[in-house]
């Protein structure tokens, strides 16, 4: 429970995914963005949602970014566990 509350405090974790996908659309800036977004202050899920709404990127793309959680998102984890 411990952890699982802490995911859900920490929603900053999803500026990977998200500007990976920024990235992949061609978006110009997206470190610096997210880094506006996230710079001295905490996010939460509506802050995080408002923003992937923001992005000028297709909407299916967005609708896939609006479903990652904290506790949802692995990264490479699954792909780097299976090369050890």
């Amino acid at each position: 429970a411990a952890l699982a509350a802490d995911l859900d405090r920490n929603w900053e974790v999803l500026a990977e995914p998200v500007q990976t996908v920024m990235r992949l659309y061609g978006v110009e800036s997206p470190y610096e963005k997210l880094k506006e977004l996230t710079r001295g202050q905490k996010i939460d899920a509506a802050g995080m949602r408002a923003f992937v709404a923001s992005l000028d990127i297709p909407e299916d793309a967005k609708e896939r970014l609006a479903q990652l959680t904290p506790a949802t998102y692995i990264g490479k984890a699954a792909e780097l566990a299976k090369a050890i």
